[in-house]
Order: structure tokens, then C-alpha cells, then sequence
């Protein structure tokens, strides 16, 4: 396995594009003026595009004739050549069917908006579909002539040299990732360019292990990345399986939905001989394109913190989301739905559900709110539920911050597989790689570290070993006062059920103290339970309803329950107001019998009513009478729950000897789920999935003494006097 992770790694090497690059963005300098450096991208991406697939069809073959060429002679002759004739001639799933091409437009200069339009349209359909349908740019071109930019744009670009022989896919990636990252300084905020290091690992992790079918003559591999950008996860997972088996046949599926980066990935993949028909411009919430499609590798950095629904999500999606949920078992979200701020865990299911049922794996970004975020029952902890339950991961893996273009948060990688090898059965790994990282000369944004090629090796070690320990990599460009730093990494081992968890409610006994004086009474008639309550009177719904005119029937039906709830409040406090006292009842239930002696002759009591304005009239009292039902039985008070989060692999028993009897000796805890009854809004079951991944790292670093942080203080203060002094001043 070593040896496999090794050879995969260093076959890696880091590529120059500067040069490259420095043209590109020397080209796009010249449109200042007709263009703000925002919009910069709509001319350069797809001059890009056209100038990679001119030299791919620029090759020429033993007779000395382009590609390009021999295609415009068949067309030429038969127009109604099939595309798959036209395409076999092209070497390539797409095709030109003119003789034009950047450098010999500029021999025509007048015509060189006509003939350039001409020269698109004779491209393959799937290349119009690109340059014409998402990228509009016959607008572009009419733009840059009426600015007399077009002759000079096009002059530049025909020098460009983008040649498949010379570029190849992998530097192209990191081409198009450094255009797009400069075009994309101010991008949404989860709009998260995937460094290619990043990529690099996460690539290597799935092949690491659960791999070995890969290596069959002509084996036919299914790669998805639902969020695929410009596609750079799915062009260097193709490399890295090719480098272990050039005989493979690896077929490429993606999605996107932002229209730029969904055209540099089809040209990329065209290139690559993919289908165009397995890269669609769709949003993966509101479809899956390859429905049956089963895939062998899920690769993907989904967008973080993005909304689903509510106003700021995307037309359509909140709809197609909870119409995909309904079909439950048959659906992509079965487990639940995240809340409506976060698609994270949606593209999470999404991908768990495209994985080959046999042997599929995964490798998924995420920030870390798909790790804890949401309470028990809620669609995240109960998506994280179903994956333990399932088994489906592998390890969580914590990365360095500071690694993305355009956000310096931490990240995590899951690694998921619907095989896992027998040790890693019910058993999660986590791996604390975030010290595993070297700084960058220079920031990209707000990129300052990346993490090395020996360091990648080094994770994917930590994780194909699956051995818990600390491992200690020296870096040397990074010091800790004048010595090399010695990068840590920590990997541990959890039983699944060390995730798992139920909840369990944690109440004291029911004793409390009341009294119907005065200033007890004041208190209700101002409490939220008189003033705030739904149920009985909201006083400012109330206001607004009084002042809306006319009230639909929905405000007519509430503003007559306020209506009648605030009648029933001012009489309650009539009633108690006549009948105040300084007694105080010690025993509850007493108290409780008194108040109802009063107030049960009003119109709207309930003995919920009674037990919420008993609650309000008295305070907790350890000295009081400890209540009990009919049965003997203590009984709680409700105002004093807790919650208390259990794991499964933990005898609750144990937990509260340990970590609540200390505290509140009398304390009684229940599991508030009736399994006799019907599942409900008030009965469910408490058992819920989270992922503290830092609490399971972390260290307590004893603080500096009081001592040496004054003696520094006063340092400081004394080197500030010196200086002031010396400037002839007095401090």
C-alpha cells in the first residue's frame, strides 16, 4: 500500500503556468475601459476556450494537414457528413468545420467580426452550446469592435500557445484555477475554488485503499463530482487512476451551475475525450442527471453555507428539495433535511446515494458545521444518524485553515466507502492533519499555506495504515525560534457508537415554595405567560390585530382568541388580587388547590392553565415538600429540565454518577421517548450523531504565570517610557 501511495504521489510534480498566465492577464489589461475588471472574464474565459481547442485541432498528421483541416475538406464536400465521421476525423468529441482560425482571421481585418462569428458557428454544437447559449459571446465580440478591441484581443490570443502536446490537462487546471481565482477575489462566499494540493490528497486517499479492481484490463471507471466547477477534482482523479492503470477506461460525470466555470470544465473534458452528455449545466439540489448511474468514485467540494430555501436560495430549489424528500427510501434526501441556511449535508446524501452500491467511494469537503451543527433530532444529526448507522465512514480528516483562495477557515474531508475493509468495520478514524502545512512565498488571496506533496504522502499514510499515534513531519520553512518546526499529526480510532448518542432529559424533584401576595401577583399579570403566550394572549399580536382593518379570517380567528385569553387573564388577576395574602404554602400541591379554589369558575380555566399560573406564583425551595403522585413516585419539576448528551458506547448510569449526581444529588433523569406509542412532534425518538472533532484533540496548555506576564507588562512599559523620554517628552 505504501509503495502505491508513493509512486502515485511522486509521479506529482509542482507546474509554472506564471508565464502563461502573466499573457492572459496581460491581454485582459487592455480592456480596461470598456470594460470593468469584474467583467474581464467575460472575454478572456471564452477566448481561452477557443484558442485550447484551435490548437488541439491544429495538430497535423503525417500528410502535414491539421485536423481542422481534413475536417473543413469532408464538410466541404458533404455537408451532411455525420458528427461521428467528423469527430473520428477531429480526433476529438468536437470539431470545426471552417478554415479559419485566430492567427488567419487577422488577415481580414475589416470582415474579422463576420468572420469570427462565422469561425463559432462552424464549431461542433456542443461547442456553440458553450461559446454561444452559456457564455453569450457574439454580444462580447460586437462589444470589443464598437471599443476597437477585437483586432488586438484575437492577435494576442493566436499567440497564446495552449498546444495538448505542450499544456497538458494538468497544467491547463492549474491555468484556469489561477485565472479563475483572480477572477473570483470577490466571489460568494461559498464559492470555494478547491486548491489543487487539496485535490492532490483527497485523490489519493481514495485510492490508498478499496482500489484493487482498478487494475483489470480495460476496467470501466464512473467518477462524479456533483459541484464540479472547472473541474479540476475530476481531471486530476482521471490522472491519478490512469497512472495506476493507463489501460483503464474512466468515464468523468459532473455538474455545475455557474455558467463560466461549467464551460471551462466541458472544453477540459472534450479534450480529455469525454462525453459531453456526462457534464451537465444543472443544480445538483434540483436534479440528479444520471439518475441511474451508479458511481465507482464520488469527488467533491460542494459549496459551504449556501441556502437551500428560504429568500436567498436559487429559484425552484427549497421546492425540488422537499419534493426529492417526500420520496423518502426512493429519494436522494431520505434521512432528513439540514436547515435551510446549509446545503452541505444535501450534496452529502446526494453523493452517498450515487456511490456503487458494492464497492463506491467517496471523498467530500466540507467546513465544519456538517459535523455538529443542528440538536438531536434534527435533519443534520439524524443525515450523520443514518451514516454511522450505515457504516459509511471511513475517517474524518481535519485540514489546515488558510488553504482556500477566498476563505482561510478550517476544513474537513470525509472519506466514505460502502466496502470497508474488515478492520475498519464500525470503526471511524479521525485524523487532526492541521499542522500539516508549509507557507506560501506569496498569498493568493486569502491563501497563505499549502500543504506539500511529502505532506500529502504523509496523510495518506496515516490513513492506509489505520493505526492510531502521532506523527512528526520536519518543515523546513517553518521555525520555532531558529529551529525547523515539527509539523504533528494526530490520527485516533473510535467505535462508531462513540458518535452516536442519546439524549437524556435531567429534571429535580418538584419542591416549591408559593404565596398570593401582591407583589407574586404583579409579577404574573407582567409575566410572558400572560403577556407572550400563544396559547393564551400575545400582547403585541394583539396590538397589530387591533389596528389591521379588515382582518382576513385567519387574524379574525386569533384576534378573537386574544380576544377572550386577555378577558381571562385580567380576571384571573381580579380574583387573586382580592384574595391576596402574606401566607406561604411550603407544600405545592396545597398551593396549587388554593389557586384553583379561586379561579376555577372562570370562563377559559384548563388545568394546564392552572398548572402554568401555579408555576409563575412560586419559586424553587429545597426546604419545600418534596412532591409525589399517587404511586409514591417523586414527581419533577418542569422548569428545572436539562439535557444531558450520552454516547451510546456510555452506560448513562455511569455518566450521571460521574457527571451529574456530584452536582445535583437529588437529580432524576429519564429517556423521554415511548416506544409504545405513535412517533410525533412531542414524541421522538432522542438519539442523534455528532462529530466533536476538536474536543477529541484537544490539549490543555497550562497559561503563563501571573508572575512573568507582569514582569513582561512592566518591560514593555519601561521600554515605552525610555522612548517617550528620548523624544523629550515625560511619561
Amino acid at each position: 500500500m505504501e509503495n502505491k501511495i508513493t509512486k502515485v504521489m511522486m509521479d506529482d510534480t509542482s507546474l509554472d503556468v506564471s508565464k502563461e498566465v502573466g499573457m492572459v492577464f496581460s491581454i485582459a489589461n487592455t480592456l480596461r475601459g470598456p470594460y470593468r475588471a469584474d467583467k474581464y472574464k467575460n472575454v478572456i474565459i471564452p477566448m481561452i476556450i477557443i484558442r485550447r481547442l484551435e490548437c488541439a485541432l491544429q495538430i497535423k498528421d503525417e500528410s502535414g494537414k491539421t485536423r481542422q483541416e481534413k475536417v473543413a475538406e469532408m464538410y466541404a464536400k458533404n455537408k451532411k457528413t455525420p458528427k461521428q465521421v467528423l469527430e473520428k476525423i477531429a480526433g476529438y468529441p468536437f470539431y470545426n468545420t471552417s478554415t479559419f482560425t485566430l492567427k488567419n482571421l487577422l488577415n481580414e481585418a475589416p470582415s474579422i467580426v463576420e468572420n469570427l462569428i462565422f469561425y463559432i458557428d462552424s464549431f461542433s454544437p456542443n461547442i456553440q452550446d458553450i461559446l454561444i447559449d452559456k457564455l453569450d459571446f457574439k454580444e462580447e465580440i460586437k462589444k470589443l469592435d464598437k471599443n476597437n478591441r477585437l483586432f488586438g484581443v484575437v492577435k494576442k490570443f493566436s499567440k497564446l500557445n495552449l498546444d495538448p502536446n505542450t499544456i497538458d490537462g494538468h497544467k491547463m487546471g492549474y491555468m484556469f484555477e489561477e485565472i479563475i481565482r483572480r477572477f473570483s477575489e470577490n466571489a460568494e462566499a461559498g464559492d470555494h475554488y478547491t486548491p489543487r494540493e487539496v485535490i492532490r490528497m483527497l485523490a489519493s486517499i481514495l485510492l490508498a485503499e478499496g482500489s484493487d479492481d482498478l487494475f483489470g484490463e480495460g476496467k470501466e471507471i464512473t467518477v462524479l463530482d456533483m459541484a464540479c466547477g472547472s473541474g479540476g477534482m475530476l481531471s486530476t482523479t482521471h490522472d491519478y487512476i490512469k497512472r495506476m492503470n493507463p489501460d483503464a477506461q474512466i468515464r468523468l460525470f459532473g455538474q455545475e451551475n455557474n455558467e463560466e466555470s461549467y464551460a471551462i470544465c466541458l472544453a477540459d473534458m472534450l479534450i480529455k475525450g469525454q462525453s459531453a452528455e456526462n457534464i451537465r449545466f444543472q443544480d445538483t439540489m434540483k436534479k440528479d442527471c444520471f439518475e441511474n448511474q451508479d458511481m465507482r468514485y464520488v469527488i467533491a467540494n460542494p459549496p459551504f453555507g449556501q441556502p437551500w430555501g428560504g429568500k436567498d436560495a436559487g429559484d425552484g430549489v427549497e421546492k425540488a428539495v422537499r419534493d426529492e424528500y417526500k420520496k423518502g427510501k426512493n429519494g436522494r434526501f431520505a434521512a432528513g433535511l439540514p436547515a435551510t441556511g446549509d446545503m452541505q449535508l444535501l450534496f452529502m446524501q446526494h453523493a452517498i446515494s450515487k456511490m456503487d452500491r458494492r464497492n463506491g467511494r467517496a471523498a467530500i469537503i466540507t467546513n465544519g458545521s456538517p459535523l455538529f451543527s443542528g440538536n438531536t433530532t434534527s435533519g443534520e444529526s439524524q443525515i450523520r444518524r443514518m451514516m454511522l448507522e450505515e457504516d459509511l465512514i471511513e475517517a474524518i480528516i481535519g485540514l489546515p485553515s488558510q488553504l482556500f483562495y477566498n476563505t482561510d477557515i478550517g476544513i474537513y474531508a470525509f472519506i466514505l466507502s460502502k466496502n470497508k475493509r474488515k478492520e475498519r468495520k464500525n470503526k471511524i478514524q479521525l485524523i487532526d492533519a492541521t499542522d500539516m502545512w508549509e507557507p506560501l512565498k506569496r498569498s493568493l488571496g486569502k491563501k497563505r499555506r499549502e500543504i506539500s506533496k511529502t505532506q500529502i504522502t504523509e496523510i495518506s499514510k496515516a490513513y492506509a495504515e489505520f493505526k492510531e499515534g502521532t506523527v512528526y513531519y520536519e518543515s523546513e520553512k517553518r521555525k520555532d525560534e531558529g529551529n525547523s518546526h515539527q509539523c504533528k499529526m494526530q490520527i485516533k480510532i473510535f467505535d462508531k457508537d462513540d458518535f452516536l448518542y442519546k439524549e437524556y432529559a435531567v429534571y429535580q424533584p418538584l419542591q416549591r415554595t408559593g404565596g398570593l401576595t401582591q407583589e407574586n401577583i404583579e409579577k404574573l399579570q407582567n409575566s410572558a405567560y400572560f403577556t407572550s403566550n400563544s396559547n393564551i394572549y400575545n400582547e403585541a399580536e394583539f396590538e397589530s390585530l387591533l389596528e389591521t382593518n379588515p382582518r382576513n379570517d385567519k387574524d379574525e380567528k386569533k384576534y378573537q382568541k386574544y380576544l377572550r385569553g386577555k378577558e381571562f387573564t385580567n380576571n384571573v388577576i381580579a380574583v387573586l388580587m382580592s384574595n391576596a395574602c402574606d401566607e406561604v404554602y411550603n407544600d405545592y400541591s396545597k398551593f396549587e388547590s388554593k389557586i384553583k379554589s379561586l379561579i376555577k369558575g372562570i370562563d377559559g380555566y384548563s388545568d394546564s392553565r392552572l398548572k402554568g399560573i401555579a408555576m409563575e406564583l412560586s419559586v424553587i425551595d429545597k426546604t419545600a415538600v418534596v412532591q409525589k403522585n399517587k404511586k409514591g413516585e417523586i414527581l419533577v419539576d418542569p422548569t428545572t429540565k436539562d439535557t444531558e448528551i450520552i454516547a451510546l458506547s456510555k452506560n448513562p448510569q455511569e455518566y450521571m454518577d460521574e457527571e451529574v449526581y456530584p452536582y445535583i444529588p437529588d437529580a432524576i433523569w429519564k429517556y423521554e421517548f415511548d416506544e409504545t406509542k405513535a412517533v410525533s412532534s412531542t414524541n421522538k425518538e432522542k438519539l442523534g450523531a455528532e462529530f466533536p472533532f476538536t474536543r477529541f484533540f484537544y490539549e490543555y496548555k497550562e497559561p503563563e504565570s501571573s508572575d512573568k506576564l507582569l514582569a513582561e507588562f512592566m518591560e514593555i512599559e519601561k521600554d515605552l517610557a525610555d522612548k517617550i523620554k528620548s523624544l523629550g517628552g515625560d511619561l
